[in-house]
């Protein structure tokens, strides 16, 4: 295989950015109808409870959304049946390549086949051995390469150019539009809420959030929630500028980002009320309590914002809150590591 030595700050550089105007996420109700009738036609909207041990346990009426339960257990493929669609009805439809840790490699290739296209998935080395095993059952092909996700990310921009495919990014307008739709769902079941806590990996999730609430233009706070071994956004937010970390050591992988996307980090710069700092302890913690109050199973990045709702229980007491469950999908010797009362290693 070819050396790849492009940089992180190149790589995103080498791609014409989208004005920031362009990027608006205050989708017309057209566009948010249009969204939630293409993803249900693949699957219907997914539950949102108010779970009476959550609230014992809590002090808060605490709504899960349970993105865990879609067909590729987790929120990515609703973004990935949105863009697909819209690339099929543009008449794009070569090859499509895209980087992952694992649940956006599985929306793709989800939405590719349903639109008759082939795709390509590229992970790093030491990625989830059950994500690649369901992003190959999907029918992709899958390529391990880099140290991370944005290593990863690197050689498929290049992979993209050598092969003649189309680069499917991590951050897009219609991917957002796509997952705003759990957020519409949620705020149409449970009403407005004190608070709402999601996790940040790319950001198509805490987006999501932030324009479905300004939408309905409701005042809940969006709370968005990092690993405190990846928290480039949280250091972005604070400098005002992109800041890079020179690792993203977590077993939460679905926010193990290094680098900040900066279409993501302007809306959510402007769009979050607060970005707070989860350790992987507060995360595996949070997976327990979702087993045992719930019986739900919940990947680090999803059990991340029910780690931040517990780190604030004492703030949020008497209120009404929603915590996304954004995944379930936590390799089996995690979880079995979890419920045994440990912290997976990264």
């Amino acid at each position: 295989m070819a050396s790849y030595v492009l940089s992180s700050r190149q790589a995103y550089a080498s791609v014409p950015a989208q004005p920031l105007q362009q990027m608006s996420l205050m989708f017309t109700a057209d566009e948010i109808a249009d969204a939630r009738a293409i993803i249900h036609e693949a699957m219907p909207p997914t539950p949102q409870y108010a779970w009476p041990l959550l609230k014992a346990e809590l002090g808060a009426e605490t709504w899960v959304k349970h993105e865990n339960h879609t067909p590729t257990g987790a929120f990515k493929v609703r973004g990935g049946l949105v863009h697909m669609r819209k690339r099929a009805e543009r008449g794009e439809t070569n090859g499509v390549i895209t980087a992952t840790r694992g649940n956006h490699g599985q929306s793709i290739p989800y939405a590719a086949s349903r639109n008759g296209m082939t795709s390509t998935i590229v992970v790093p080395h030491g990625n989830s051995v059950e994500k690649n095993a369901a992003i190959k059952a999907l029918g992709a092909e899958l390529i391990e390469t880099g140290a991370d996700f944005d290593e990863a990310r690197i050689t498929c921009m290049q992979m993209a150019q050598e092969r003649g495919l189309d680069m499917v990014p991590s951050f897009h307008r219609e991917l957002v539009l796509g997952v705003s739709t759990y957020a519409h769902e949620l705020f149409e079941a449970a009403g407005e809420l004190d608070a709402v806590y999601v996790p940040i990996g790319m950001g198509s999730g805490c987006c999501g959030v932030i324009s479905a609430r300004d939408h309905l233009g409701l005042k809940t706070r969006v709370i968005a929630v990092v690993s405190e071994n990846a928290n480039c956004y949280k250091l972005s937010v604070e400098a005002g500028r992109p800041v890079e970390t020179n690792s993203a050591d977590t077993f939460a992988d679905g926010m193990a980002v290094r680098v900040p996307h900066p279409d993501a980090l302007e809306i959510i710069s402007k769009g979050v009320d607060e970005i707070l700092e989860v350790s992987d302890d507060q995360v595996a913690d949070a997976i327990r309590l979702y087993y045992r109050a719930t019986h739900n199973v919940a990947e680090g990045a999803g059990a991340a914002p029910l780690a931040g709702l517990m780190a604030q229980r004492d703030v949020m007491a008497g209120k009404r809150v929603g915590v996304i469950l954004c995944g379930g999908n936590i390799d089996t010797g995690k979880m079995a590591t979890v419920l045994d009362g440990n912290t997976p290693a990264p």
